[in-house]
């Protein structure tokens, strides 16, 4: 409950970016165009693995699925983000804020679960290939897609009921421009220590076992590979998982820098730079690294160019 001379927050004021808000016309147009290439790049991903026929296979599988997801993430954030950026401050009603933390937070951590499936997918392409159809069939694929869901989801939930029951009272502005977890906690006047606690402890399954299954399994890989005699299997070896591996210093550097410890020093301007990197760069860079490294992605863009010209001319 809030004493008497406290007022019940019922809105959060997000600061955004005032101290840039004279560049704000260029921030905007730079965040805009940005949105609008991850959106192209990641659709053109999904179209691709969809309409392509050798690129049904199990490691583009899992590359749609984390191309949606992208899309996700960044759709949650950065329409609130560029209105904010444009009018100086952000505002949404603190059950919008809390909606907003918890849609993001579960599809960073699907994110997570799906890079360390894509890994365990390499892992027995390269340590296992002679049982590798066997093994990675579109059963399992599909079931490790909607179990990384289910499981970022559960694991929220239990968050959800805890900060659902906290208290918000007095000061109603973060220095952010989303609703991040450190600082919309920080304005609850509730004890949050045991919320802190939980969230290092759920961080700890999202994204330290994940990476430490990530780190085990290119060690495997690595180690099958140096033991290929062959120079230039090595390599072709080495290629199809360089553009996954890209993918998880991307990804993963950026989520155990802010989120494997939580504190309230989530809010200092460097976090809320670093997230900025982690929501738009992120997932600008997944479909580039995926379209200049990987040869099977180049052969099907043509496929569908020429498939689009074609059509375009026998009409």
């Amino acid at each position: 409950m809030c004493f008497e001379n406290e007022t019940r927050v019922t809105q959060i004021r997000m600061i955004g970016f005032q101290s840039l808000y004279k560049y704000r016309s260029l921030l905007f147009i730079v965040f805009l165009l940005t949105y609008l290439f991850i959106l192209v790049g990641n659709l053109l991903i999904i179209l691709l693995v969809t309409i392509i026929d050798h690129l049904k296979i199990p490691m583009y599988f899992f590359l749609k699925h984390l191309s949606i997801a992208d899309i996700l993430a960044t759709t949650s954030v950065v329409p609130m983000m560029l209105d904010t950026t444009f009018v100086e401050e952000g505002v949404l009603p603190l059950w919008g804020c809390i909606l907003q933390l918890y849609i993001y937070a579960i599809i960073v951590i699907a994110q997570c679960y799906l890079i360390a499936v894509m890994s365990y997918d390499r892992y027995l392409a390269i340590c296992h290939p002679l049982r590798y159809s066997s093994l990675m069939g579109p059963h399992l694929c599909l079931r490790l897609v909607i179990w990384s869901w289910l499981l970022s989801g559960m694991l929220m939930l239990s968050e959800i009921l805890v900060v659902i029951q906290l208290n918000f009272c007095g000061s109603n502005s973060i220095d952010h421009f989303f609703c991040d977890f450190g600082p919309t906690m920080a304005l609850a006047t509730s004890d949050t220590s045991s919320l802190f606690l939980q969230d290092l402890i759920i961080s700890i399954f999202t994204s330290l076992f994940p990476f430490s299954f990530i780190i085990v399994t290119y060690i495997c890989i690595f180690y099958t590979i140096l033991k290929i005699s062959s120079t230039h299997s090595r390599k072709k070896a080495f290629s199809t998982c360089s553009s996954h591996l890209i993918t998880v210093c991307m990804y993963y550097g950026a989520v155990i820098t802010i989120y494997s410890t939580p504190s309230y020093e989530n809010t200092s301007h460097i976090n809320k730079y670093i997230t900025l990197l982690y929501i738009i760069v992120t997932p600008l860079m997944n479909p580039i690294v995926y379209s200049l490294r990987n040869k099977e992605i180049k052969r099907a863009m043509q496929k569908l160019i020429s498939r689009i010209f074609l059509n375009g001319w026998r009409r």
